[in-house]
């Protein structure tokens, strides 16, 4: 008995040993690039910087395997998670369709939104889209090309703020939460109420949502919510005290690097925890996922405002010019208060390269919010492109036993 109980608990040792994610061998790249990397590692708080590095190992059977490397990684270390929170979203809104069980309702519906609390806006027509009209589709293709904040907050709308965050939960998203639109001042109980919307094929009424009230609250336990000296407020003056992030959304690296996984390999999960979306679904997810902006024929988008890597934070670091034809990145962006966040699958379908790179860095060097002064350009992008390009450089080298069929990502 007591031979067994032994054994138990070494193979249980063991197992806790091998799902730890190894702290040192990212460090070690940083401190081997000084001429790149100096300035965040001499940053009294390293710039808030936290990376998770997943390298990708296919078997015979071209099934992923998983191997990660994290630099402080800390999902109770707070940062605003800005405009990554849309890709769950997204999701949940294309799980959802199906999940209402509505004849002929699709993601092509015609999406009329109206108004039934104070703050909400109505919408009834889309002219970035083919027929000028809204749809759940579209605004999907608005949130991946530049992350359009208005497709998110009809999203959110559809979707609800209740089961927005009971998804969550139910994907193992524990340290998450969605609470609200995003650069609307939606930050009282005006979050919590979701509009009405009627879905339509051609003239014909197929389903209506009626309006939603989450009186829930989603408490996390997370440190570093009072930042700064101080900020601007709502009326343009200056308040010296830290800004508050108590009421804002959650949503650490880890749990978007495992969104990311699961919506990228969903072959790598139990059918029970995969996402509820058909072939049709996934195919449209990642064509658009890394489409760049510059190649949409609908929705457009020209230069010079738009430029093919408008939303690579991760390799290009928002570089105007710059594309390598060989490389493709599946990621979800997000900037916001200082802080920069990309959530990437890197692929090259050339050398059949690919790895998973989730980072977030912050530059506010005043100290002070909301008054412009961040330091994306010189610090926050910088960063972000010089990690994943050294990586992608140790990638090309690293050896594998067997290369991917990426087939199913490579559309455009």
């Amino acid at each position: 008995m007591k031979k067994l109980c032994l054994l138990i608990l070494c193979t249980f040792s063991l197992k806790t040993l091998a799902q730890q994610t190894d702290t040192v061998f990212l460090k070690k790249i940083l401190e081997s690039h000084p001429e790149l990397f100096q300035g965040i590692l001499n940053h009294p708080m390293h710039n808030e910087v936290q990376l998770l590095y997943t390298q990708i190992d296919r078997d015979k059977h071209n099934l992923p395997h998983f191997t990660s490397y994290s630099y402080r990684l800390n999902p109770k270390r707070y940062f605003y998670p800005a405009s990554t929170v849309k890709l769950p979203t997204l999701i949940f809104a294309l799980e959802k369709i199906h999940e209402l069980h509505i004849k002929g309702l699709t993601k092509e519906s015609v999406m009329l939104t109206d108004s039934s609390f104070r703050g909400q806006t109505r919408v009834t027509k889309d002219t970035s889209a083919k027929n000028s009209l809204p749809s759940i589709a579209n605004y999907c293709k608005k949130i991946l090309l530049v992350s359009d904040n208005d497709a998110y907050n009809r999203l959110y709308e559809f979707v609800g703020r209740e089961e927005i965050n009971q998804k969550l939960q139910k994907y193992g998203f524990k340290g998450s939460r969605i609470l609200g639109r995003l650069a609307v001042g939606d930050g009282d109980d005006r979050a919590r109420h979701t509009n009405p919307i009627r879905f339509y094929n051609g003239d014909k009424l197929i389903y209506t949502k009626p309006e939603q009230v989450d009186n829930n609250d989603y408490p996390v336990d997370v440190e570093n919510l009072l930042q700064g000296k101080g900020y601007i407020d709502r009326n343009g003056n200056l308040v010296m005290k830290s800004f508050d992030f108590t009421d804002k959304n959650v949503y650490p690296l880890n749990d978007q690097q495992a969104l990311l996984k699961r919506l990228l390999f969903p072959e790598a999960f139990p059918k029970s925890e995969r996402f509820n979306l058909t072939h049709e679904d996934y195919k449209f997810i990642y064509k658009y996922m890394n489409m760049y902006p510059t190649e949409s024929e609908k929705p457009t988008y020209h230069r010079p405002e738009y430029f093919p890597a408008y939303c690579k934070f991760l390799f290009y670091g928002g570089d105007s010019s710059a594309v390598n034809p060989d490389i493709r990145i599946f990621n979800k962006i997000g900037d916001s208060y200082g802080y920069d966040i990309d959530n990437a699958y890197i692929v090259n379908f050339k050398t059949k390269t690919e790895f998973i790179l989730s980072a977030v860095i912050q530059s506010n060097e005043d100290g002070i919010y909301n008054d412009d002064k961040y330091e994306y350009a010189t610090v926050c992008l910088p960063f972000m492109k010089n990690i994943a390009k050294v990586l992608y450089q140790y990638e090309l080298k690293r050896p594998r036993k067997y290369f991917g069929d990426l087939h199913k990502y490579k559309q455009n």
